[in-house]
């Protein structure tokens, strides 16, 4: 969600790439809640971030505890900033109460890079 929001918004001045620890299926209910906003990641796919390795970012970011902690340091990037978000795929509850989450936890992300990367 960090990657599609930033490119869709702050394109003009960031190209975001997105890698995880341990990379899965996109969740369709990220597709649901990111096209809310209007923003199409129905084609987008989960990378590992030994797919990354090779490429050179002036910032990495890292938007959940565990890749911190797996991942304290990337060789191909000069700033390295954390912002901690809630996965919402571990969230259980009610088909609603799991959109509910997406869209909080949407929300947040969205709150966070607009606040930090204008």
């Amino acid at each position: 969600m960090a990657e599609a929001w930033l490119n869709a918004h702050h394109g003009e001045r960031y190209e975001a790439y997105s890698a995880g620890v341990r990379p899965g299926k996109l969740d369709p209910l990220v597709i649901d809640v990111m096209s809310e906003l209007g923003v199409d990641v129905s084609k987008a796919r989960s990378k590992s971030i030994e797919e990354m390795l090779e490429l050179y970012f002036d910032i990495v970011v890292t938007v959940c505890d565990s890749a911190r902690e797996e991942c304290p340091i990337y060789p191909g990037g000069t700033e390295l900033m954390h912002k901690g978000f809630e996965d919402p795929s571990s969230y259980d509850g009610t088909p609603e109460e799991r959109v509910q989450k997406y869209r909080q936890v949407r929300d947040e992300i969205r709150a966070w890079i607009d606040s930090n990367f204008v």
